[in-house]
């Protein structure tokens, strides 16, 4: 297929769907509880990274400290994610899931797993291999604008 703008166009038509389809089961278990998807991704790299302070988080998720801090708010009232103080240096917030956290972490990341491993199961080696690399490929370009790196996502 030539990368003309007809097909680049359907391409990312494609992704943005892609994207609604993967998000959708998430999206409405968050609604039973008026959580979003900045909610689900906060939820997503605490579990991934226990302890992680309230700095490192802002970094992965690129967002502004008063957006967090809502964010944290709301996962904080319905017990979700508490905060500790570091242990090295105790102005650090550190945060955790609660046990009611992870469960509901657990609930998403099984409602988006029983979308995509079938399609990778599907695609074999190969494909997941080129599904990586379209992602990672994203990341690195734009990550002359982030303080994202490979490293802060996979050896975690």
């Amino acid at each position: 297929m030539p990368l003309d703008d007809t097909n680049l166009r359907h391409l990312m038509e494609l992704f943005f769907f892609g994207y609604r389809s993967f998000t959708k089961e998430a999206d409405l278990k968050l609604s039973e509880f008026n959580l979003g998807r900045a909610h689900h991704r906060t939820l997503f790299f605490i579990s991934k990274n226990p302890g992680i302070p309230v700095s490192d988080l802002l970094k992965v998720l690129e967002i502004t400290k008063q957006s967090l801090a809502r964010v944290l708010k709301d996962l904080m009232t319905l017990d979700y994610v508490t905060q500790v103080e570091g242990r090295k240096d105790r102005r650090q917030r550190c945060l955790h899931l609660t046990r009611k956290g992870h469960i509901l972490e657990q609930e998403l990341f099984a409602r988006q797993s029983k979308l995509l491993t079938p399609i990778l199961e599907e695609i074999g080696p190969e494909g997941i291999a080129t599904f990586e690399k379209v992602m990672q490929d994203l990341i690195e370009r734009e990550k002359n604008c982030s303080s994202y790196s490979k490293t802060d996502f996979r050896n975690k």
